[in-house]
């Protein structure tokens, strides 16, 4: 006999770990040098400012740029203003 599904008694199975919260002083936006907004919902570090988000990966935050997702449409490019 099967001994069914392990339903997540290891430690953060299937939940992803949340941010420490004593982290968020420290950590800033390697691009911009300012302080990061934690977002729960999505369990990412939000740059309001750069609009892009950070993912948080087993309750480490993954702070390379390349790992960045935009969270808002950027502002047009420079030469395709409207008069």
């Amino acid at each position: 006999g099967g001994q069914g599904q392990d339903l997540g008694q290891g430690p953060g199975s299937a939940r992803p770990q949340p941010l420490e919260p004593s982290l968020l002083r420290f950590l800033v936006c390697p691009l911009s040098k300012r302080p990061l907004r934690y977002e729960e919902a999505t369990n990412e570090l939000i740059n309001e400012e750069l609009g892009i988000a950070y993912p948080i990966i087993d309750g480490i935050p993954n702070m390379i740029p390349e790992a960045a997702r935009t969270t808002q449409k950027k502002p047009p490019a420079e030469g395709s203003k409207q008069p």
